[in-house]
């Protein structure tokens, strides 16, 4: 700890932190004459402090009761006043999974019936020739409440696959950061999204297989089962616990290019978004306006996903109701037409989903007073190497 003009400073290998912050250009410069480059260097290249916005203030780790240092994730965020929570914290994570669970869970169960004539489209052209030819046969075969087949096993395994798609995310996205560091981070943003996204979706879509399978079959066979406790045993029972997870690559293959393409366009979009189109700063923000921006981003992250995703989508539609059949053979025979078969169905699905995932998760953060920090912005240290500051 050292004294320069009245004013305290702490110096070490993680970082600078000045107490007040009165006169910081010409104790900055002092700062800066007084220590070797190379230091100055290592304490900005700290590999722990956060890397996806620009810094404002880095708490000094304070020795706790119990002897242990306790130190602070370092974000906008964590200067915003009224949070309910450390940016990074257990609570944190905890909160963003259970505003997966609603955000997936309440959205892929309300469009139940467009997903059960989608399927329907894939699987059977010949006599679903249409997405209102598909409604018509389908509420004059099973009446209105046939559209909404399938919609236990949809509500279950989407909140499964919520939880850990957004939870994780959170937490790859954060500890990619670290790894990365600062400047790296800014620089490879994008890239940290879809690495930080399909790694989350890796472990949703195997809490996502066994109810999208028994959704699968409930919508596509009619007669086979109605309800969920009606298809899960008698599935079972044909073809043991490998009916629920036969179709768990087809889903990586269909979910996480998805998921790349929703996590990513959606951060980018959302940047672009506040750079090019609010005539505002995100600070000066309403809440409400904040997330008709997020609603906006996601419905335009949404249609991106859907193509990107349509041609898995058509194989795990049709892998699930064939016994017996490869995702390799089912590709094969659908060849490069049938796969995108139902994609503007699709498209007006996953667009409508994902802006209300986005809305609904982001709304869950303002809810909870969850850390919601700004699009990210160079760092000082980047800005002085390419000569953008003095």
């Amino acid at each position: 700890m050292l004294n320069i003009h009245g004013h305290s400073c702490s110096l070490d290998r993680q970082h600078v932190t000045w107490y007040p912050s009165v006169q910081r250009s010409s104790a900055r410069r002092q700062d800066t004459a007084m220590y070797p480059t190379s230091l100055t260097q290592l304490a900005r290249a700290n590999p722990f402090s956060a890397p996806l916005f620009t810094l404002q203030k880095v708490e000094e780790p304070q020795q706790s009761l119990h002897g242990q240092r306790t130190r602070r994730l370092a974000a906008a965020a964590v200067a915003e006043e009224g949070v309910s929570c450390d940016f990074g914290s257990t609570k944190y994570y905890a909160l963003c999974g259970f505003g997966g669970i609603l955000s997936c869970g309440i959205t892929h169960t309300a469009v139940v019936p467009l997903d059960l004539v989608k399927c329907r489209l894939q699987v059977n052209p010949d006599k679903y020739k249409s997405i209102g030819n598909g409604f018509a046969v389908t509420v004059r075969e099973d009446g209105v409440r046939g559209l909404a087949k399938g919609w236990a096993p949809t509500f279950i395994g989407y909140s499964m696959q919520g939880l850990c798609k957004f939870g994780f995310y959170e937490v790859f996205k954060i500890l990619y950061s670290d790894l990365l560091g600062e400047e790296n981070t800014y620089l490879w943003r994008t890239s940290l999204y879809l690495a930080a996204s399909a790694s989350a979706e890796f472990f949703a879509d195997i809490a996502l297989a066994p109810m999208e399978a028994v959704k699968v079959r409930i919508q596509t066979q009619p007669g086979y089962a109605n309800t969920l406790r009606q298809c899960v045993p008698k599935m079972y029972a044909e073809e043991g616990l490998w009916a629920f997870y036969k179709g768990v690559v087809p889903l990586w293959m269909r979910q996480i290019p998805y998921t790349m393409m929703k996590f990513a366009c959606f951060e980018r979009t959302v940047e672009m978004l506040y750079k090019y189109v609010v005539p505002k700063p995100r600070s000066e923000c309403s809440k409400a306006e904040q997330l008709v921006v997020t609603f906006v981003a996601g419905y335009i992250a949404g249609v991106f996903c859907a193509i990107v995703s349509h041609p898995a989508d058509s194989v795990v539609s049709v892998l699930n109701k064939e016994k017996g059949s490869t995702a390799v053979q089912v590709l094969k025979r659908l060849g490069p037409k049938g796969v995108w078969k139902g994609l503007f169905a699709r498209i007006i699905m996953i667009g409508t989903l994902t802006a209300l995932q986005w809305f609904i998760y982001d709304s869950v953060k303002v809810y909870f007073r969850l850390p919601r920090p700004p699009p990210p912005e160079m760092p000082e240290s980047l800005k002085k190497k390419l000569g953008l500051t003095e």
